[in-house]
């Protein structure tokens, strides 16, 4: 029996309640497919920095290193400054475990209704993948004359052909295993930042040399955002820099219907450190413990964490429930048009499970 060590931080607002629907699912799936799970549980976020003054402890890395995976909800709170809780949690695991793939799917469900005209189920079936560790937001820079009328702030973009030729071979290799479009399709924006961007549109173009099977183009941010609107359905593996994958995936998960069932893995691919699997959706607490959050993408992360864990098998079986609660559209939170509460949704997942 395969057993499996993960870490659990719910974080802040409705991450607490989503994380519950994901491990609900994780030990309904477990027992069909012989796995073991070891869940540990930390109780970092926002709350723990108002007791302690940081939002996780300095040691928070080296414990999260012995896991095989961590599994978060959101961090997040209108009473703290994003810079703080982004910084002091979410960032630091990205950066330190070198998290430098974000893959974050974006598909048009059977049953859901895309806000864009005449699109039908699986019209849209794209992955973004996003630079996840440098580029626009790794955080270097600093500020002048702090408090002052004359206030300046510098922040610099870090583009290194190290950083972007390896997560743009990974959109590559997807493409190649996903087998449907085989194209990739490059973001950029080096018409106007003459630097880092043409360091990404040249790692790309050697990269693209290696696969003469995949075909590619390259489009500027905003026409990719323009055409993520226009024709999202000629998309099949995107790939981006921090901030325009940021971007551009939050458009996703909105064309699609949802950010609740907005999913996403933040994968270190050579395995050396765990990888982060969270729903995109964030903390929403405007939301918070009103029991209506949709806990989809939540599951469909734990989904995706089982994949990167070798359970393929455990993937597709959590994907399928998933697929059926929303096809026979009876228990759906608000966001999907429905009436059910997150705890009313994770259990119909659970029962679609052990059919």
């Amino acid at each position: 029996m395969a057993e499996h060590n993960i870490a659990i931080i719910r974080g802040d607002g409705i991450g607490v309640d989503v994380i519950e629907e994901g491990l609900k699912a994780l030990n309904a799936v477990a027992p069909r497919f012989e796995i073991s799970f070891k869940f540990t549980e930390f109780p970092w976020g926002t709350d723990y920095y108002f007791k302690n003054g940081e939002m996780m402890p300095s040691d928070g890395l080296d414990i999260l290193s012995k896991f095989d995976a961590i599994y978060f909800g959101a961090v997040g709170d209108p009473d703290v400054q994003d810079h703080i809780t982004l910084n002091g949690l979410l960032l630091p695991m990205r950066r330190g475990f070198d998290q430098y793939v974000c893959e974050r799917p974006c598909i048009l469900y059977p049953g859901v209704t895309s806000p864009l005209r005449n699109k039908n189920a699986w019209d849209i079936d794209m992955v973004v993948i996003r630079e996840n560790t440098e580029g626009e937001y790794a955080n270097v820079g600093g500020f002048l004359y702090h408090g002052f009328p004359e206030e300046i702030g510098v922040q610099a973009g870090v583009f290194t052909r190290h950083g972007c030729e390896r997560v743009i071979t990974y959109a590559f290799e997807l493409a190649q295993k996903r087998n449907r479009k085989n194209h990739v399709t490059s973001v950029t924006k080096s018409n106007a930042q003459g630097y880092g961007m043409v360091v990404w549109d040249r790692a790309f173009e050697r990269v693209a040399e290696r696969y003469p099977n995949i075909s590619t183009n390259s489009l500027l941010v905003d026409a990719a955002c323009m055409e993520f609107i226009r024709k999202p359905e000629e998309f099949d593996v995107v790939v981006g820099s921090n901030l325009f994958g940021d971007i551009l995936t939050d458009i996703g998960a909105i064309i699609t219907g949802s950010m609740g069932l907005a999913l996403s893995g933040n994968i270190d691919p050579e395995r050396r450190f765990p990888s982060m699997f969270e729903p995109v959706h964030g903390s929403a607490p405007d939301i918070a413990g009103k029991g209506i959050a949709n806990p989809l993408a939540a599951i469909l992360s734990a989904g995706m964490m089982m994949r990167h864990l070798g359970e393929e098998g455990a993937e597709a079986a959590i994907g399928d429930a998933v697929l059926n609660v929303i096809e026979e559209n009876e228990v759906l939170t608000p966001d999907l048009g429905g009436s059910s509460s997150t705890s009313g949704v994770g259990d119909a997942v659970v029962s679609a499970l052990r059919r």
